[in-house]
């Protein structure tokens, strides 16, 4: 079983991709539930974003009751953050800005996001270092 702390960490990652997930099918285009909200967008692809978002609730949501899932969901949000740092200074992405237009805010919700995995991380090192110093 995860500690409090931990369990109520992953949780709260169900609820924000649950969030995510409405935004996108909804096209509610709102900094953090929508990493590039001031981009071009076809409503279809958001839906098929929201509906692959599902996954990442049952994922977080099991890894918080569960530890043998939270590396899963771990590697799976590390994985994303590296996905959002490679659209960040990729040439698709730079070609839908207009002239002049900074990524400094989709840098500043990948830095969150990664705060976040960066805090599970922690948790979770520091729940299995107890776990192997108890027994």
């Amino acid at each position: 079983m995860n500690s409090t702390l931990l369990k109520h960490g992953l949780l709260s990652g169900a609820v924000y991709f649950c969030c995510m997930a409405v935004a996108h099918y909804f096209g509610i285009k709102q900094p953090l539930l929508f990493v590039y909200y001031d981009t071009p967008f076809y409503a279809y692809q958001d839906k098929i974003i929201s509906f692959a978002v599902v996954s990442y609730i049952a994922l977080f949501y099991s890894a918080a009751q569960h530890r043998a899932v939270v590396p899963a969901a771990l590697i799976v949000l590390g994985f994303t953050v590296l996905g959002l740092a490679s659209v960040n200074v990729s040439d698709a992405l730079a070609s839908v800005l207009n002239d002049g237009q900074s990524t400094t805010p989709y840098w500043i919700q990948t830095g969150l996001i990664t705060a976040y995995f960066l805090a599970l991380l922690v948790l979770y090192l520091r729940e299995k270092e107890a776990a192997v110093t108890t027994d």
